[in-house]
């Protein structure tokens, strides 16, 4: 009994971030899709023929699945310190520490919504790819996979920024001044060991730079970290992360004061 009970709450937040973010689908998931189809066509095309192969393979194919992971992250992160942060805004979210649910559960729920947005990103950046060549799926289970932990991550990243941001600019901060880098610095566009030796190292602690080789790895084959290693570090920032978005709910902290 006690068990559909936390059901029924789990999946009353997560269908209403669902209808949130699909209802402005042309808000949330268009912008995605056309700047992927800018990336592929600029990079993948025209600067794609001059560069060649990387890894025998060709450059397109190699760019494809970082760019897949772009708006995988951004979306599944901006889906929730957006969304979250409103409930701040507007008082609403009080509603949510009134009544009887956990905090697993309120937190849970706004996590789905951020995964189930980054799943339908990717998978119609995907489809766009399809236009431009036929990349193959190495391994389409782990490809899912890594789409899941990633989405996860992100979205309770999200949460944390919503909890702490003191106005709207303040959810922006963290998307432009670190995940962009980072994602840009992560060999997206580039192999990492193309790189002087010194960038290599630096390379070495970007988190964002496993998680596009694994990525890479699911869909084309070639691994240049390691996936193992990847998925690891995926789980225990999962963990993390998720243990101090707990803490902070527990403490109300951004709703209290």
């Amino acid at each position: 009994m006690m068990k559909n009970l936390y059901l029924i709450q789990l999946l009353t937040i997560f269908r209403k971030e669902f209808v949130r973010w699909s209802r402005i689908w042309i808000q949330t998931i268009l912008p995605s899709v056309i700047t992927i189809f800018l990336y592929i066509t600029i990079f993948g095309n025209f600067i794609g023929e001059r560069i060649g192969e990387i890894n025998d393979l060709p450059y397109i194919h190699f760019i494809i699945p970082g760019l897949i992971i772009m708006p995988i992250i951004s979306n599944s992160y901006m889906n929730v310190v957006g969304s979250f942060y409103s409930g701040r805004f507007q008082k609403s979210i009080e509603e949510l520490f009134v009544s009887p649910l956990s905090t697993h559960v309120i937190l849970t729920g706004y996590v789905l919504g951020g995964v189930s947005r980054a799943f339908v990103v990717g998978f119609a950046v995907y489809v766009v790819s399809l236009a431009f060549t036929d990349i193959p799926i190495h391994n389409m289970s782990l490809a899912i996979f890594l789409t899941l932990l990633v989405s996860v991550l992100f979205s309770i990243l999200g949460f944390i920024n919503a909890a702490y941001a003191k106005s709207f600019d303040d959810i922006n901060i963290i998307p432009t001044f670190v995940l962009t880098p980072l994602t840009y610095l992560g060999g997206t566009f580039y192999s990492i060991y193309d790189l002087p030796e010194t960038w290599q190292s630096i390379s070495m602690f970007n988190p964002i730079a496993y998680m596009v080789s694994a990525f890479r790895y699911a869909f084309i084959g070639i691994e240049e970290m390691n996936t193992y290693s990847a998925v690891y570090m995926l789980f225990i920032l999962i963990f993390l992360m998720y243990s101090l978005a707990i803490f902070i709910l527990n403490k109300g902290i951004g709703v209290k004061n």
